[in-house]
């Protein structure tokens, strides 16, 4: 039985994967921002750990796991969570790029981190949600693109720093997906949002779980998943 930490298990694709996770049987380690969104995770998956630490401040991430328990044995690492604010660059203020960058680049980076030594040991797998706008940029995309782009310069190096501890390390670029934060990009783009348009988000949990399930002689690299509307 396989065990997973998963971060943004509470909406769109991370609460597709983490259900499907939980259906057949494997643990669940669940990383929630505040202890009440802790046990909305913890009742919502019977059975599964939760973790506290706000990826909005990665540098308070190891004070927080200082003062609780990580998993001895960790199989997959899951980078889902993320945010997003458009504008143009003319309008962005450091609080807004610092924001995303914290929580789409830095904070991964300082989970997995910490969570390299369980890794190492069990030869298991880290995987990042990117996006996109971590391939191209477009207008009044800057600051979520760079925070993207360098989620995949992360990913990229950590596969060529822990091939020879045989870890694999993924990358799925979804396009846009049914989710809440899809809904915000609409409102922040002043256009209507038609959920029926976008990919499911149970359509990212399979591609995501084929990766983690690929047996161990092949490994996927990077993946691109796009609206077949």
């Amino acid at each position: 039985m396989a065990t997973h930490v998963i971060t943004g298990a509470g909406s769109g694709i991370g609460a597709a994967v983490a259900r499907r996770l939980h259906e057949r049987g494997d643990d669940l380690v669940l990383l929630a921002r505040d202890a009440g969104r802790a046990k909305e995770l913890a009742e919502r998956y019977e059975g599964a750990r939760t973790l506290v630490g706000d990826l909005a401040e990665p540098d308070r991430l190891s004070w927080a796991f200082s003062h609780q328990a990580l998993p001895d044995r960790v199989d997959s690492l899951l980078h889902i969570a993320g945010v997003v604010d458009l504008g143009q660059v003319g309008d962005l203020t450091p609080k807004v790029w610092r924001h995303q960058l914290e929580v789409n680049l830095i904070a991964p980076a300082e989970l997995t981190r910490h969570f390299l030594p369980q890794l190492r040991v069990a030869q298991g797998q880290v995987l990042f949600v990117n996006s996109g706008a971590g391939l191209n940029a477009h207008a009044d995309w800057s600051a979520y693109a760079a925070s993207k782009h360098g989620l995949k310069a992360l990913a990229d190096s950590l596969r060529a720093e822990e091939k020879p501890n045989g870890l694999r390390v993924t990358t799925v670029y979804p396009g846009r997906t049914a989710s809440p934060m899809q809904a915000k990009v609409h409102q922040q783009e002043g256009k209507a949002y038609d959920a029926d348009r976008w990919i499911d988000p149970e359509s990212v949990a399979t591609t995501i779980l084929m990766a983690l399930d690929l047996p161990r002689d092949a490994e996927v690299n990077d993946l691109t998943v796009r609206p077949g509307r």
